[in-house]
């Protein structure tokens, strides 16, 4: 049988994908790690906090990333109030009860998502979702001031896997794993260790390191485990 993919875009003015490693200045991820697409994806489907590490394990959830906008950073300040003392807002104030912090964020981000899923009444009702443009809760980028929206694009086959000895041009971001030999052409690249894989105790129990191209260009390389699909495009999943 055939694998099936939805294609979907999500967007939105600003987003914010905290990198592990950064506190008190935080740093963001350029694109979205697989912990924050089935987070928002699981919002969408209205599946719980505490159950969608499981519905969308890595065995049973198939996701890929493309990039569509150019990766674009900014950073603004914004307060934080310490909870534990007693702050008035309305007072001015010394007190040491609040601080400014500079955080990354991206501008005007834009990811072309694809996703299947081995269970077909998850696959489905995801798919009626889109269509409808729907959700049970609302998805947002990173932090839940950033929401996003998103937009179904199309259904479409897994029409063969990729021959290793070939140079091909990929459309997806690519771990660095699945990467046999690179051929690049002209354009940014980068490349981010990002996790991929949560326990139901939102312990990370997997990072994988990715290369993508910042303008969103397709990356020409030999590769693994690529999957060509019906509408001509070529992706590896993350």
């Amino acid at each position: 049988m055939k694998l099936k993919f939805l294609i979907f875009d999500i967007w939105g003015d600003f987003a914010h994908f905290k990198k592990y490693y950064t506190t008190s200045s935080p740093l963001t991820f350029s694109i979205p790690p697989r912990t924050a697409l089935i987070g928002l994806i699981s919002a969408i489907l209205g599946i719980k906090k505490e159950e969608y590490f499981e519905v969308m394990k890595k065995d049973k959830a198939y996701i890929a990333l493309r990039i569509l906008n150019p990766i674009k950073k900014t950073r603004i300040g914004i307060n934080l109030i310490d909870t534990k003392v007693e702050w008035i807002p309305v007072r001015k104030s010394t007190s040491t009860g609040r601080t400014q912090i500079k955080l990354e964020l991206l501008k005007d981000p834009k990811y072309r998502i694809y996703f299947y899923h081995k269970e077909n009444d998850v696959y489905e009702t995801f798919k009626k979702f889109l269509q409808q443009h729907k959700s049970v809760y609302t998805p947002y980028l990173g932090i839940s001031e950033f929401i996003c929206d998103f937009n179904f694009i199309e259904e479409t086959e897994a029409t063969s896997n990729i021959i290793v000895e070939d140079f091909i041009e990929v459309s997806s971001v690519i771990p660095l794993d699945e990467i046999v030999e690179l051929g690049l052409k002209e354009g940014k690249y980068f490349k981010e260790k990002i996790p991929t894989e949560m326990e139901t105790d939102r312990v990370v129990s997997e990072y994988r390191e990715v290369i993508y191209e910042a303008d969103g260009k397709k990356i020409k390389c030999k590769i693994k485990n690529g999957i060509k699909l019906s509408n001509g495009e070529i992706i590896t999943i993350l």
